[in-house]
């Protein structure tokens, strides 16, 4: 492992390894990844992967698209596959309120240049046969949506980011993050030290943890989220993902 790098990133996930990916393609070729256990052994690796690209702010939907745009090229360029699959999303209305929000969000995608379309309910089940429209006044679809297997694109990106001169170091804790006049000057860990005047924290659930070590609150709580996975049920598998914001669900 390195002794000094331009920047540290601490934490093996697929915010922490997409970080080090962009940090190296940007000419950051001295930059380092420490990871206490194995790479997306956090929450990375039991996440849904839902891709949606239209949200609430100018800059999040830019990076969704972005991230959309990376997602179709990433699997060539490093060799390995991604789970990148772009079968579109459907986003369900349940009350007038829910029509009147999809209506306002299908003009926020036309300044974004979305091609995202409002449908019946019965379109929506063409689309999404198990589905249920019960209550069900319409939906918002958009093709260009999908979702991605989270650890695939971990490995993926930590690829392209090794190729480009980035470090990987797993099996190696933080145990310190050493502050001077307020300003980092080395990341401590199990397996020695790192001078560095930046860390990035991407710890995810563990970032307060690693925050306080640099003498920093983060405001994070760990929330538990069920799942269910089903048997295999004939369904195609190139059905839209869905979400029902009423209910509070989504689906793949």
């Amino acid at each position: 492992m390195r002794e000094r790098a331009r920047a540290v990133v601490v934490g093996g996930g697929v915010g922490g390894c997409a970080i080090l990916y962009w940090l190296a393609r940007l000419g950051w070729s001295d930059v380092l990844l420490v990871e206490r256990a194995d790479l997306t052994s956090g929450s990375t690796f039991h996440s849904a992967g839902l891709v949606g690209q239209l949200r609430g702010s100018l800059s999040l939907t830019k990076m969704m698209m972005s991230s959309v745009a990376l997602y179709r090229e990433l699997g060539d360029e490093v060799g390995l596959e991604t789970g990148w699959r772009e079968v579109g999303s459907l986003r369900l209305a349940s009350s007038q309120e829910r029509m009147e929000e999809l209506a306002r969000q299908a003009g926020w995608a036309k300044t974004f240049g979305l091609p995202l379309e409002l449908v019946s309910a019965e379109d929506a089940k063409r689309l999404f046969p198990p589905m249920s429209i019960d209550g069900v006044l319409g939906a918002a679809y958009l093709p260009t949506d999908g979702y991605v297997d989270p650890s695939q694109l971990t490995f993926a990106l930590a690829e392209g980011a090794r190729r480009r001169g980035a470090e990987i170091a797993t099996r190696t804790r933080v145990t310190g993050v050493r502050v001077e006049r307020n300003r980092v000057t080395a990341v401590e860990t199990d397996q020695g030290d790192v001078e560095t005047e930046l860390v990035v924290n991407a710890g995810g659930m563990f970032a307060g943890e690693i925050g306080a070590l640099a003498g920093v609150v983060v405001p994070i709580v760990p929330m538990a989220h069920e799942y269910l996975i089903t048997r295999p049920a004939g369904v195609p598998l190139d059905v839209p993902t869905m979400r029902d914001p009423s209910l509070l669900v989504y689906f793949r």
